[in-house]
């Protein structure tokens, strides 16, 4: 197969809660019209970058008569053969057990719209040269993957298209799908991130979905292994995989493949929310709920009677809030997820600031009468402190009104969550505290 030229394919509570919901419909249609991917890059700056693309013919994709015709200096034969694409053994590095095989490849006419997890659009460059797209099996495992490689017309094209990807990736609105792990790499390509997303299934297992990002010269390469299990798979056999796909590449290329020890460090996914708070990928899966989750400014509160917060008193310096809704999904108007992140002075400040809460919280069933506390887990990390309960509150008539509450100090910021529980709609402890925990750690971009 050769020329693979892509062709185009045709209470005051839920009042502020439903406030903040009819905003973000609002700004979801909004996004419909042309979407942004806000992408970190060195120096702390951003890169803003057309997640949809667009060009002269349907879908965004040009000939590549028309690119020679735009001035390309790129090499337009690269990649022109499947040969230089992963086979079963080059695969082999993704499981200790059974034999890979290639189940399938298609040139950029016949691929499908969606290759891998939280891909947006068919192509990334859609004014691109080619692609490919090769699946594999494993018979054994039941496992598969597929491999997605763009040839873009030049290196800056192909930096573009590797931008887009990762924006796809770090603010990914796929529903029930939430990001695991992420890591940034070395060794492989002139650069690579490498993401894990779970999803639950019908069993007490989890779908995991491993994907890798690099590129070289003109082209960009995704790999994505799919496993099922009941904890994330280690980034180690998809990094290596990875590697000997790019290395055929790069030999046919002349690029750069990286030099150095190949290696996957942990480091989070790029996020177009504001510095310091959560993608919507990072949220949590729940099964009666299948629309992706979204962002909108909140105000600053006090808590739910138990936290008795006071920033003004307690001298922070700066602070934010934002909540989480689903607003395509039919949940009642109080279902969300409220986040604040606090900037203090120093070190000392915020950590006696987070002490008072939880000493509140976990006294305040002795202090309140109609209060019942639980605490569900503590974060113990070498940069993040915190606690977590689920505190309810009887308010007569057989009312009674839940929240799982969690408050963390990492540096010189406190963060606190707040999630109401509701029928069919909480979560378990563990993934409060997991939630708790990518807050804290996104609160490190704050400012």
């Amino acid at each position: 197969m050769s020329g693979s030229h892509r062709a185009p394919r045709g209470g005051a509570r839920a009042a502020a809660r439903e406030a903040r919901r009819a905003k973000a419909r609002r700004r979801n249609q909004l996004i419909g019209v042309g979407a942004i991917a806000v992408i970190a890059i060195g120096g702390g700056g951003l890169a803003v970058v057309n997640a949809f693309g667009g060009g002269g013919t349907p879908g965004g994709a040009k000939s590549a008569v028309q690119n020679q015709k735009d001035g390309d200096k790129g090499n337009g034969d690269l990649l022109a053969d499947a040969k230089v694409l992963i086979d079963g053994t080059a695969a082999k590095p993704l499981t200790s057990t059974g034999a890979w095989a290639v189940a399938g490849t298609a040139d950029g006419s016949g691929s499908p719209d969606k290759s891998f997890v939280c891909q947006a659009q068919r192509f990334a460059d859609p004014a691109g040269v080619r692609t490919w797209v090769r699946t594999f099996r494993n018979a054994t495992t039941k496992d598969t993957a597929v491999q997605y490689v763009e040839v873009s017309n030049d290196t800056s094209a192909a930096d573009k298209a590797y931008s887009t990807i990762t924006g796809w990736l770090g603010q990914c609105n796929t529903p029930q799908v939430r990001l695991v792990a992420s890591y940034t790499t070395e060794g492989l390509g002139e650069r690579g991130v490498i993401a894990i997303f779970g999803q639950p299934t019908a069993s007490l297992t989890n779908k995991y979905r491993t994907v890798s990002v690099t590129t070289a010269g003109q082209a960009t390469m995704v790999l994505e292994y799919d496993s099922t299990g009941g904890t994330p798979p280690k980034p180690d056999g998809v990094l290596a995989t990875a590697s000997a796909g790019l290395k055929r590449i790069c030999a046919d290329a002349g690029a750069d493949c990286g030099t150095g020890n190949l290696t996957a460090k942990a480091a989070l996914l790029p996020s177009q929310e504001p510095p310091g708070f959560m993608a919507p990928i990072d949220l949590p899966v729940l099964s009666s709920v299948d629309k992706p989750w979204v962002s909108v400014s909140s105000g600053i509160r006090t808590g739910t009677g138990c936290e008795k917060i006071d920033l003004k008193k307690a001298k922070s310096t700066k602070s934010k809030a934002l909540t989480y809704v689903v607003p395509e999904a039919q949940v009642p108007t109080e279902f969300g997820l409220d986040t604040t992140v606090a900037e203090f002075a120093n070190q000392t400040a915020a950590a006696s600031f987070v002490t008072l809460i939880r000493k509140n919280v976990d006294n305040c069933q002795k202090t309140t009468s109609n209060a019942k506390v639980k605490n569900t887990g503590t974060l113990t990390l070498s940069t993040v402190k915190g606690e977590a309960w689920k505190v309810s509150y009887d308010t007569g008539g057989g009312k009674i009104f839940t929240y799982r509450i969690g408050i963390a100090v990492s540096g010189t910021r406190s963060i606190y969550v707040l999630y109401p529980v509701l029928k069919n709609l909480d979560i378990t402890d563990t993934a409060f505290t997991e939630i708790l925990t990518r807050a804290s750690e996104r609160s490190a971009a704050f400012k």
